[in-house]
């Protein structure tokens, strides 16, 4: 790993992880919806004042559907769902739901483009999903309420793999930079539906809770799909999603520094089993890739 996409891996798990906390901060204030939406508004306009800057050219006619349902699947399905999914999960929960992540996207890989899913692949994604129902026994509470947030966060997960594997030809055709510019503001298209009452709910909200959406809207809904759309246009879909399984380990520290969340000794356990498995079912694509390194440099 050349230190370029080392630097983008960081990147990438260091600003998803301080996003579940800073999701609960603004919970606080602004309802699911609203907060999503503002979210992906802030961002989308920072994009576009990107995009007049470097003269970005539109994409092709014939590329604006795809674009439009990645941006829908990858942006609005996964930060509706995962706003919602967290009134009742906690920031150190959810960021271990997202977790199986790389296991939909290699799953959905060796489905629709052939990828080999090994073995391996399928026992570590047992262990994942075993750990997800730990998790879910650990937090105790109303399970009922517990179970339905944890779908939806589920349902997050999945519609960003979506986005991740497929993607990557369209990577190749446009840039990383810009494809990504053009399937947030898709996604943020599809947000506008939940637009009213916005206001009066800035109005009223705290400043905390304000200034918390405002980073989610600058740093993390933004910064790490550039990052992770570089380092896929360099390793693949399914290597470069696989590291997201540390994203948990920095969403855990500062929900613990910043919001006091103690996760349960059952959740720890099912968050461990979860990291296991997911990091199973990716080990024989990271030795593949290995292998094709090497024959490169020999």
């Amino acid at each position: 790993m050349n230190w370029k996409v080392f630097l983008a891996y960081s990147v990438t798990i260091i600003l998803w992880g301080s996003a579940f906390p800073g999701i609960k901060l603004g919970l606080e204030s602004y309802s699911p919806e609203h907060l999503s939406v503002l979210r992906l508004l802030i961002g989308t306009v920072g994009l576009l004042v990107f995009a007049v800057i470097k003269k970005m050219r539109l994409p092709d006619l014939k590329d604006v559907p795809i674009i439009l349902l990645l941006g829908f699947l990858g942006f609005t399905v996964y930060h509706t769902a995962l706003s919602f999914g967290e009134t009742s999960v906690s920031a150190g929960a959810a960021s271990l739901l997202v977790s199986t992540t790389p296991i939909f996207s290699a799953i959905l890989a060796a489905v629709f483009l052939k990828e080999d899913f090994s073995k391996a692949g399928w026992l570590g994604s047992i262990i994942a999903f075993l750990g997800v129902a730990l998790i879910s026994f650990g937090m105790g509470g109303a399970m009922s309420v517990f179970v339905i947030g944890a779908a939806l966060i589920l349902i997050a997960a999945l519609g960003e793999s979506f986005y991740f594997v497929f993607q990557t030809n369209y990577l190749k055709k446009y840039g990383f930079l810009p494809f990504t510019v053009y399937t947030i503001i898709a996604g943020s298209l599809f947000m506008l539906f939940f637009l009213p009452g916005i206001g009066a709910e800035i109005l009223n909200a705290s400043a905390s809770s304000t200034y918390a959406v405002i980073y989610l809207g600058l740093f993390p809904t933004v910064i790490p799909y550039f990052a992770l759309a570089y380092v896929t246009s360099k390793v693949g879909a399914s290597e470069a999603t696989s590291s997201l399984y540390l994203t948990p380990a920095v969403a855990i520290i500062i929900s613990w520094l910043l919001l006091g969340e103690v996760p349960t000794l059952l959740s720890l356990v099912g968050g461990a089993l979860t990291l296991i498995g997911v990091s199973l079912s990716n080990v024989k694509l990271r030795k593949e890739a290995g292998m094709i390194t090497n024959e490169k440099v020999m």
